[in-house]
């Protein structure tokens, strides 16, 4: 009898010690999770502060601009983004972290390929890779582009050896997965393709029923059925509303919107369209001004971050370029992706860094491939 109430002695102080020290596990927990919510919360504040400050400066130099007023490095945010520098969250001892909800799924090419064949009946024609760059330099040259902007683009966005079908983050290496539905030799996104169809869609419909007539037999067959599924992702993409939001949400949310970004892969349409969003942004820049040749740089700068921040940094004096960071020219959530605008930290540094990859990229074999076939 004896034995027994010992052992049920030892049991429950073990018991006893057991629930001690798991209360003191969950109140060494507590008190650090209060500190990190604690220091997360102050440096919420402090980087809303400085972010709503961002966006009411680009709207102050917005103003300014259509009132063609000049403007001065008080237009700017002068300082760094706030980084937080607070305890990390801890482990909760009682069991796993919540986990994180998921992002959707990036779609790739296959995804891409399927949805046109499904909703639009259209099979991208894909050629080898030097011949796709023969038409892409053709279609830049009657663009009115310029040899180096194209190759300096391609070598900045693609490290110089990129193929026609590159999808962001996708590469040889096992495990690779996409990070954005960015395809070509400038990553074109497929909001930008569905905004491009919609906007340009006569122009290049018409490019398209030029190279037709030159055709014959199989040939021409073959490009009237392509024509067709052009006009049917031509209608589609015209009976949006001309919002970038819902270009936005349709070209990544619906499978028309993924079968409309197939048409990137394709020899006679994909340059086409490439060659279209450069085209706009000499444009953009000749029409807020800026008279001078856009140099290779500077066209990735608006390629980059937008036209209107791009011309920003593209006509800004160099005085001014030292001194402003490039957080003034991104979203928060943007620049946090952007490890490249966060480590030049400002627009001198950032149009170096690219002055710097293009000319090391250019020396690549797919640079000079682009190059010969112009």
């Amino acid at each position: 009898m004896r034995f027994f109430s010992y052992r049920f002695f030892v049991a429950g102080l073990l018991g006893a010690l057991l629930t001690g020290s798991a209360a003191a596990q969950d109140a060494g927990y507590e008190a650090k999770l209060a500190q990190y919510l604690q220091a997360r919360e102050a440096y919420n504040i402090e980087a809303s502060a400085y972010w709503d400050a961002v966006s009411d400066k680009r709207r102050t130099r917005n103003a300014k601009r259509r009132e063609h007023q000049a403007i001065v490095a008080a237009d700017y945010v002068l300082t760094q983004p706030p980084v937080y520098s607070g305890p990390p969250r801890p482990i909760n001892p009682a069991g796993p972290m919540p986990a994180e909800p998921k992002s959707p799924e990036i779609p790739v090419i296959t995804d891409f390929l399927k949805a046109a064949a499904n909703e639009f009946s259209f099979v991208p024609d894909r050629p080898g890779e030097l011949e796709f760059k023969r038409a892409y330099a053709k279609a830049a040259l009657r663009g009115g582009l310029t040899r180096d902007q194209i190759i300096g683009v391609y070598a900045f966005e693609t490290g110089g050896n990129g193929t026609y079908d590159m999808q962001s983050g996708v590469s040889s290496r096992p495990g690779s997965r996409a990070i954005s539905p960015a395809i070509g030799y400038n990553q074109l996104l497929s909001t930008n393709t569905v905004s491009l169809i919609a906007e340009h869609g006569a122009g290049l419909l018409a490019s398209l029923r030029q190279q037709a007539a030159g055709l014959n037999g199989e040939a021409r067959q073959k490009m009237e059925r392509k024509i067709e599924a052009f006009k049917r992702m031509l209608a589609v993409a015209r009976a949006l509303p001309h919002r970038w939001s819902d270009y936005d949400t349709f070209a990544k949310t619906t499978p028309a919107g993924w079968g409309i970004h197939a048409a990137v892969l394709d020899r006679d349409i994909g340059p086409l369209l490439q060659v279209q969003k450069l085209a706009d942004s000499v444009r953009f820049a000749r029409a807020k001004g800026y008279t001078a040749p856009l140099t290779a740089a500077e066209l990735e700068l608006m390629n980059l971050t937008g036209d209107g921040n791009g011309i920003d940094m593209v006509t800004m004096p160099q005085t001014l370029r030292a001194r402003v960071p490039t957080a003034n020219f991104f979203q928060q959530q943007g620049y946090e992706r952007n490890p490249v605008a966060q480590r030049t930290g400002v627009v001198a540094a950032l149009i170096a860094s690219i002055e710097d990859k293009m000319t090391s990229a250019a020396k690549s074999q797919g640079a000079r491939d682009l190059a010969a076939a112009f």
